[in-house]
């Protein structure tokens, strides 16, 4: 398997949206950034922020969640890194607070950031770090979908999210090298 060279976080951008549910992939890569001590600057010609480490770039796309492909495709398509090689974390509906899947390809959930990647790249063949953050109606919750995504998670689904975000980070090593079968294994597996 191949190194992955590109991680992508994805969420909006600006305050107001910092610690909503659908910015899980912006606190992944701000975490990971730190872990492997990459400071995160503006780059416009890939319209997001971005940093380096070796051959390996962390994203965060800097337009709205369903326009994630434009940046996406223009870091990809620079640096000719193919599908293979790119890893998208994002938030995930059908997974509950803290639930985990690690694929590649498949289809968007009706996910806009995952439609808008697919579009730009040509393929759904990029990987995927699914980071569940629950249904509002599987919560019991009255809200639309909409609404739901861009709110907090509630105090206790917090822990469960971020112990999922731990988690990613302590199987990083194994993603990072391509060894996405250990990964599978490590991320699936019950929290302990």
């Amino acid at each position: 398997m191949n190194p992955l060279r590109l991680i992508v976080g994805l969420g909006n951008p600006g305050p107001e949206y910092e610690a909503t549910r659908h910015n899980v992939g912006f606190w992944f890569v701000d975490h990971l950034a730190d872990k492997l001590k990459i400071s995160l600057a503006p780059q416009a010609k890939f319209f997001g922020k971005a940093g380096r480490i070796g051959e390996t770039w962390l994203l965060q796309p800097s337009t709205f969640m369903n326009r994630s492909g434009q940046s996406v495709a223009a870091l990809a398509n620079f640096y000719k890194i193919p599908p293979e090689e790119i890893l998208v974390i994002h938030d995930e509906l059908d997974l509950p607070p803290g639930g985990i899947r690690l694929k590649q390809g498949g289809g968007n959930g009706g996910h806009n950031g995952l439609k808008d990647i697919q579009a730009k790249l040509g393929t759904p063949n990029f990987w995927r770090l699914r980071l569940g953050i629950g249904h509002p109606r599987t919560l019991g919750l009255s809200q639309q979908v909409v609404d739901f995504v861009l709110h907090q998670p509630r105090k206790e689904e917090l822990p469960d999210i971020e112990q999922a975000l731990a988690r990613c980070l302590l199987a990083w090593p194994k993603l990072a090298a391509g060894d996405f079968a250990g990964a599978q294994q490590q991320l699936h597996g019950k929290a302990v």
